[in-house]
């Protein structure tokens, strides 16, 4: 069993641990409560959302329970199928929430079968075009400050496509759309390197999504989502670069054990995720100021209860975060600079092994919500009460038992 060592922090940089983590928040996503399946089938839950107001009430209650998410991320097609408007903002309010990134969907209707802003027809890369300048005039009204985009667009097989073309055409969509973009608007632009196409993806690693974000405008950075990664890839490696060529826009945080699993973060690997907040953390160690970065979970949940998932991965990734903030630098610092290999890993795993409960309960006392947000929020009977309510809701619209994946 592994050791947890006492937390020991001078009142100073105590102080400064709370304040940070104060302003700490990450994003929760629309898709997240809704209930959700495989490719094999869906495995419904009472207590889901059945609409956006759900969606917003479970996110308000997210965060009346955590305090650290007030926005949330909303998927155009899923979220908006009658179209949007202005009510849809004061609908959010009213449940102490707003919205954030906005996402349009690119890969869902049947034209983008053979790619959207890269499909070899002119007609669809327009269409493709079209919804996103449409995802950001929805921006503009409700005063979002980020343009997410995830491209499912790519090949199954050699010779199918032509690989520098469709680089160019995906270049020129993203042009178009920073083009549009209100100032205030940052384009966020993901990778994957595999799924749904198994032969090449057209965004498939960091390396192809900065270069996409250069030639797109300087209001363009990239996304960084935990789970789109080869086994073994040093992610950590991958933000710290990113980070220092000032392209580092936002992260969808989630776990995994084998693809892109969307498991809660910390369930396989935390000392990962820990890692990666190392590197953000020393570098606003080392400038004194915070990182603007868009922190936003991806996951959509089969099994466990949407709310206590995404309520775990939140109050996890407030730990991780804080676990990296008492690192000692100065100690860290004087271990690499002697070469002193072990030194400087046991500096490393000693933050991590520490456990930062008491600092987080000062954390949250300060912030005015529960000590443990998670039982908390499963002894509120709100899950129990949603579930009662949805399910009837269910019945009066016609729904099947499952409902829908928006």
């Amino acid at each position: 069993m592994a050791r947890r060592d006492k937390l020991l922090l001078s009142s100073s940089a105590q102080e400064r641990a709370v304040r940070r983590l104060k302003r700490f928040q990450i994003e929760v996503p629309s898709w997240g409560f809704a209930n959700t399946g495989t490719r094999f089938g869906k495995f419904s839950q009472d207590a889901a959302a059945v609409d956006l107001g759900d969606k917003f009430a479970d996110a308000g209650i997210t965060h009346q329970f955590t305090g650290m998410t007030p926005s949330v991320a909303v998927h155009v097609l899923w979220d908006f199928p009658g179209g949007f408007d202005k009510s849809v903002v004061t609908l959010a309010r009213k449940h102490g929430v707003r919205i954030g990134a906005i996402n349009p969907n690119l890969f869902q209707d049947q034209c983008y079968k053979f790619g959207s802003v890269c499909n070899s027809d002119a007609r669809i890369r327009r269409r493709a075009v079209k919804h996103m300048l449409d995802s950001i005039e929805i921006g503009r009204q409700a005063k979002s400050e980020h343009l997410s985009l995830w491209f499912a667009d790519g090949a199954n097989y050699p010779g199918q496509a032509d690989i520098r073309r469709r680089k160019k055409w995906a270049t020129s969509a993203l042009q178009k759309a920073h083009k549009t973009m209100p100032r205030n608007m940052t384009m966020l632009v993901e990778y994957k390197p595999f799924e749904p196409a198994a032969y090449f993806t057209d965004f498939f690693d960091w390396g192809s999504s900065y270069l996409f974000a250069k030639a797109a405008g300087p209001r363009a950075k990239v996304l960084v989502d935990t789970g789109h990664h080869l086994l073994g890839c040093n992610i950590e490696q991958i933000v710290a670069w990113l980070i220092d060529e000032k392209m580092l826009g936002g992260f969808h945080f989630n776990d995994r054990k084998y693809a892109d699993d969307d498991l809660t973060v910390g369930s396989i690997d935390p000392y990962q995720a820990f890692r990666i907040f190392n590197e953000i953390v020393a570098y606003e160690w080392e400038t004194g100021r915070d990182l603007d970065i868009a922190y936003t979970i991806d996951q959509s949940h089969n099994v466990k209860p949407k709310v206590q998932a995404t309520i775990q991965t939140v109050c996890m990734v407030q730990e991780l975060f804080a676990k990296a903030m008492i690192v000692d630098r100065k100690a860290l610092a004087a271990s690499q600079a002697s070469q002193d290999t072990v030194g400087s890993e046991e500096i490393l795993r000693r933050a991590f092994l520490t456990d930062v409960t008491p600092l987080l309960k000062v954390v949250r006392k300060a912030m005015k919500v529960p000590a443990d947000p998670l039982s908390a929020y499963r002894a509120s009977g709100y899950e129990q009460q949603a579930a009662v309510q949805r399910k009837a809701k269910r019945k009066a619209l016609g729904l099947s038992e499952g409902g829908s994946y928006a």
